[in-house]
């Protein structure tokens, strides 16, 4: 009994094994075959406009894809991506591109990273902004629910915290309509600069 138990267990794992293989391998073809234009064979960004996806959370990529399909998050380029793509794929080209590794962080001007490194850090009491850290972590990795920062564009942190400002990104966490709509034009050019020199 104790080995048929056994060898069927040994039969989960490698079918699992293989299924998980092949998930890889499917997600593969499917950035060989569109995600590469934009974002690179590795996940790594062909334009300051455009993210980087090494290192970010899968289960964070699975649900932004899901939510360009539904419409929920707006862009015109990504909704024509992601028009045919299964759940189970956008789970693993999320699993694809976390298992990248992350470039490293950007050169910034010191200054202006100075002052993001403060806003990151600490917020600004002043104005209500609540420091990034508090949710995104001291090193800007995030969780499974929230974006890893560390190291992303500066140009796309610039953009996304406009976009949530203007509230045409709503598909997240409400909290960053608030943040951003209190961050001055020099705070939101500050902390994009820090964050893309985190490692």
């Amino acid at each position: 009994m104790n080995g048929r138990f056994r060898f069927a267990a040994l039969g989960l794992a490698l079918a699992a094994s293989t299924a998980g293989a092949a998930d890889l391998k499917r997600a593969e073809e499917i950035v060989g075959g569109r995600c590469f234009i934009c974002h690179g064979l590795d996940g790594e960004a062909a334009s300051a406009i455009y993210p980087r996806l090494a290192g970010q959370h899968a289960d964070y990529i699975a649900k932004q894809l899901a939510d360009f399909q539904s419409g929920k998050r707006k862009s015109d380029t990504m909704a024509g991506m992601v028009t045919d793509l299964t759940p189970d794929e956008m789970k693993a080209l999320g699993q694809f591109f976390q298992a990248k590794p992350s470039a490293r962080g950007a050169r910034a001007e010191p200054e202006l990273a100075g002052v993001g490194r403060y806003i990151f850090n600490k917020g600004n009491q002043y104005s209500g902004v609540a420091a990034c850290a508090s949710c995104h972590g001291a090193k800007g990795y995030g969780t499974p629910q929230l974006p890893r920062l560390a190291g992303q564009q500066s140009l796309y942190l610039e953009n996304q915290l406009k976009q949530f400002n203007s509230r045409e990104r709503n598909n997240d966490n409400a909290v960053m309509h608030s943040i951003a709509s209190k961050l001055t034009e020099l705070e939101v050019k500050a902390v994009s600069s820090y964050i893309s020199t985190l490692e």
